[in-house]
């Protein structure tokens, strides 16, 4: 609240009374004993309308000052909610961000996976391949298949991860590509397992 101000307008008040009450004590007898006890003086028409303009100027400066005050606290409200607001909005962008990154950070391992168990399941094809039969060998490039497929699958699921982060506001996942690569891996490496049976 503004209370300088009221202080001022009640200051004045006081002073503007003060002169009125002088204004009004040469005209008007000195108060007996007994109206002073009484506490009843009778004032003048004059002074009546002095008080009557000096309450209304006093209302009048207090609604103001209440009125200025409400609007200034309704501003101020305005702009905590739009704070708090801006900050949920970017918290939410924020946790979207890190949900995205942990989706990104799991298919690049698995495409890391699936990049490492072929290069090993080429490699024990080559030192294998003199004693490797045929069904050991089609196994071993059906293993081959699934893992480059795999990989292949991780790369488009961490492309749809990184285009579906900014400006919605769906869950961020992978989807059916994440899923898919992921059982590709197992696939391939389950065949490229199975190939060093044979």
């Amino acid at each position: 609240m503004n209370f300088a101000g009221l202080l001022k307008a009640f200051d004045t008040i006081v002073v503007l009374r003060e002169a009125a009450r002088r204004f009004r004590a040469p005209s008007t007898p000195e108060p007996t004993n007994e109206t002073a006890l009484a506490g009843t003086t009778t004032p003048t028409a004059l002074t009546g309308q002095i008080e009557a303009r000096l309450t209304g100027v006093v209302v009048a400066a207090l609604k103001e000052a209440f009125d200025r005050d409400h609007a200034r606290l309704e501003l101020e409200r305005a702009q905590l909610e739009e704070q708090r607001r801006r900050a949920e909005d970017a918290l939410r962008a924020e946790l979207r961000r890190q949900a995205a990154d942990r989706e990104v950070a799991r298919l690049r391992l698995i495409a890391g996976t699936a990049l490492g168990g072929w290069i090993a399941a080429v490699a024990t094809m080559v030192v294998r391949l003199d004693t490797a039969s045929a069904i050991s060998r089609g196994v071993s490039a059906f293993a081959w298949l699934l893992l480059l497929a795999a990989l292949g699958t991780a790369f488009m699921a961490q492309g749809h991860v990184s285009a579906s982060v900014p400006g919605t506001s769906a869950p961020v996942e992978a989807g059916r590509q994440g899923s898919v690569a992921l059982w590709l891996l197992i696939a391939g490496l389950a065949c490229a397992a199975i190939a060093l049976l044979f």
